[in-house]
């Protein structure tokens, strides 16, 4: 999840140390800090962090101390929010140009991208100083990768489009520069799409080509996940009920091309139903992320035969974005342990976390301007 709890110039903030250690307390067993930024001109939030020189180390080694509590591991989620970074902070680029309604921008040059493997490895090698168990290289949800693998958004003629082992490429490139930063024994992640949900995007024959791209890498783990944040795109993180685990088709057929660990995503609400994925082989482990905002000790539930689920709550008509608002917020909440007085619509959580947002442009055009 984007946590956005960043103190707005891309540096960790108490709350943020809180929560995670939160979840480490929980029993969870990695935590993932959502849209950890490799540059900062191209953020996806202003309350994201940055792992450039310059960044707040001994407030990332603290982060990284209070959220590997009780054994726990915390990895950044590493990305580049492309086309989709934030207008208010950035001048958004893709690896094509596009002129869409609710979206414009640039398209790379290919010294730009050529420069992609470096600045991961950069940052990777910060987020091992810092102490955290591992990293993850963000490639879903439409951000920059995520754009580079979809035929719907890379319209590239060069050895960066095309078919798609070439769509791939700088992903390729990056999970080895990574590797050669950080060492053999650094645990390397890697958060895909099964589908952007978009007609002309990546379909799901591609994505389990990629899966088989990534069996020929390096990497420890595979997260599957789906959907994008494009304007007008479906997202399932902004929806008022879940039908159970979005992506569990896929993760089966996924498990057949690789033998590299796979983490599902999306969807989970109940016990039985990680039980039930687990003990089908449809994942080696799984992912959650509503559900640990409503209960920041469910894995230590669910781990108990007792076990316990969350009561979801259901909203009237919420605006676009308002749900997925109200459990930022909420995050925010769990991180200053106030959650029991939590009680905002997700209409009152859209304009708290808009406002929020609008205060930390300032502080990040200040810093990295």
């Amino acid at each position: 999840m984007s946590d956005s709890l960043g103190d707005g110039a891309g540096n960790p903030t108490e709350a943020q140390m809180r929560l995670y250690e939160r979840w480490a307390e929980g029993g969870a067993a990695l935590s993932v800090i959502g849209e950890v930024q490799t540059s900062p001109y191209y953020p996806e939030k202003p309350g994201n962090l940055v792992l450039v020189p310059g960044a707040d180390m001994p407030a990332m080694k603290e982060l990284a101390k209070r959220g590997s509590t009780n054994g726990a591991h915390i990895w950044p989620q590493l990305g580049h929010a492309g086309a989709l970074a934030h207008g208010p902070v950035s001048t958004p680029k893709g690896p094509s140009p596009l002129d869409v309604e609710g979206l414009k921008c640039d398209g790379m040059s290919l010294d730009e991208i050529h420069e992609l493997p470096q600045t991961y490895a950069q940052a990777a090698t910060l987020a091992q100083e810092a102490g955290f168990g591992g990293v993850l290289i963000h490639a879903g949800h439409g951000f920059l990768f995520s754009q580079f693998l979809s035929p719907l958004f890379n319209h590239r003629t060069d050895a960066f489009g095309g078919a798609v082992e070439n769509r791939f490429r700088i992903v390729g490139e990056v999970i080895a520069a990574v590797r050669q930063a950080v060492g053999p024994a650094y645990p390397i992640g890697i958060k895909i799409n099964s589908t952007d949900k978009l007609e002309g995007g990546l379909s799901t024959d591609d994505a389990l080509e990629v899966v088989r791209l990534l069996n020929e890498t390096s990497v420890d783990l595979i997260d599957i996940s789906g959907g994008t944040y494009f304007p007008g795109a479906a997202s399932s993180s902004d929806g008022t009920s879940s039908s159970g685990p979005y992506f569990i088709d896929f993760t089966k057929r996924a498990k057949e091309v690789t033998t590299i660990p796979i983490l599902l995503t999306g969807g989970f609400e109940t016990r039985g139903q990680a039980v039930q994925a687990l003990q089908n082989g449809s994942a080696d482990a799984i992912s959650l992320a509503r559900a640990m905002v409503l209960n920041p000790s469910l894995a230590n539930a669910w781990l108990s035969e007792v076990g316990g689920d969350p009561e979801f709550p259901i909203f009237d008509k919420p605006p676009r974005g308002g749900v997925t608002a109200w459990y930022s917020m909420r995050l925010t909440a769990l991180g200053e342990d106030s959650e029991d007085q939590f009680d905002q619509s997700p209409t009152d959580a859209l304009e708290a976390y808009d406002a929020r947002d609008a205060e930390r442009c300032k502080a990040w055009r200040n810093r990295f301007s």
